[in-house]
């Protein structure tokens, strides 16, 4: 069973030590990402959950990522516009989305549901970025989250970070293990 973030891990981002003996990074095919697919996914990993919590910690964990790797200016575009997509993706979304906790090594389907979706943003692989976005938000009224999605992908590439079309086509197999591993 996937780890959901609820009201009730809020101090997922205050403590290192929430992911359940590493059970989450054991998981076929969502093993740890590196480079920019595993910023966009910490990045959506943690301003969700501090959407899901209201606790800034969360959000603090992920602007420290973001300036660690991008440096305090950069950073400041990129973390602006992820809110954004965010916030989008929470308001729109038809179910509840799930996230691992922050320390987690490995990404949960929606997270990589939402990796996908800005790659394809930055690929302008239109209908793999409007599939991503309906598998994520559940509904298919997604031209809010897409469009949001484009802003964020536009303002990684203008500071240099660039997500892999390789990216993209993990989607329809995350989509089918997403959808065996949620709840009916």
């Amino acid at each position: 069973m996937l780890k959901k973030m609820t009201n009730e891990t809020n101090d997922v981002c205050r403590n290192a030590s929430t992911c359940e003996n590493g059970s989450c990074t054991r998981r076929p095919g969502f093993e740890m990402v590196k480079g920019p697919e595993h910023l966009v996914g910490v990045g959506f990993r943690c301003w969700m959950a501090g959407y899901m919590t209201s606790d800034i910690n969360c959000w603090e964990v992920g602007w420290n990522h973001y300036a660690r790797v991008l440096g305090p200016q950069r950073a400041k575009a990129a973390v602006t516009e992820l809110a954004c997509w965010v916030r989008t993706v929470r308001s729109r979304a038809a179910r509840d989305i799930e996230i691992y906790p922050a320390d987690c090594a490995g990404f949960c389907p929606d997270e990589c549901m939402a990796i996908s979706l800005i790659a394809a943003a930055q690929q302008n692989a239109c209908p793999a970025m409007r599939a991503c976005a309906y598998a994520l938000i559940g509904d298919s009224l997604v031209d809010e989250v897409v469009d949001t999605a484009e802003g964020f992908a536009h303002v990684l590439g203008d500071v240099g970070i660039r997500l892999g079309p390789d990216s993209i086509a993990q989607a329809p197999a995350l989509m089918e293990q997403a959808e065996l591993g949620r709840p009916n």
